[in-house]
């Protein structure tokens, strides 16, 4: 099941195209009547990502404790992101697509502990975590090319 995760990678490549030319001060701008800014969407999806596959199929996260208390859902931008976190999160985008489909791969994924998203949608398996991170991934993306427009 290789079509997700091409899927992804096109996302992910999308966003960060479209932020590529902004400075870290516009990436940590959160605008008049937003909630977050470009770098936390950024945070939010590395994070949800690894939360869905790996918290629900009872796995280690690759990503820190920290990145997950910033950047979980119901969290908002409480600092200023460094250069080096930017970096991090910004390779981290594109790595961690590699890493899960490996995993995939060797079935790390067998057991999957039920969850309904915010979304209202219920994930049964990877597979649905699968296809949902997708749905999750362009609504951020929308999210990042709105506040593209105000930073």
């Amino acid at each position: 099941m290789t079509k997700p995760f091409e899927l992804l990678r096109a996302t992910r490549t999308n966003i960060l195209r479209a932020i590529e030319t902004l400075s870290d001060e516009q990436l940590n701008l959160t605008p008049a009547g937003f909630n977050n800014n470009i770098i936390w969407n950024v945070g939010h999806l590395v994070v949800t990502q690894q939360v869905i596959f790996y918290r629900l199929s009872g796995l280690e996260l690759l990503v820190s404790k920290d990145w997950v208390d910033r950047y979980r859902r119901g969290t908002r931008p409480e600092q200023t992101a460094s250069t080096d976190e930017i970096a991090a999160l910004k390779s981290q985008l594109m790595e961690l697509i590699g890493v899960a489909e490996q995993d995939y791969q060797k079935g790390c994924f067998g057991t999957f502990q039920p969850y309904t998203v915010s979304y209202g949608a219920q994930l049964e398996s990877i597979e649905d975590a699968m296809l949902f991170n997708n749905v999750h991934e362009g609504l951020h993306l929308g999210c990042i090319l709105s506040l593209k427009k105000l930073v």
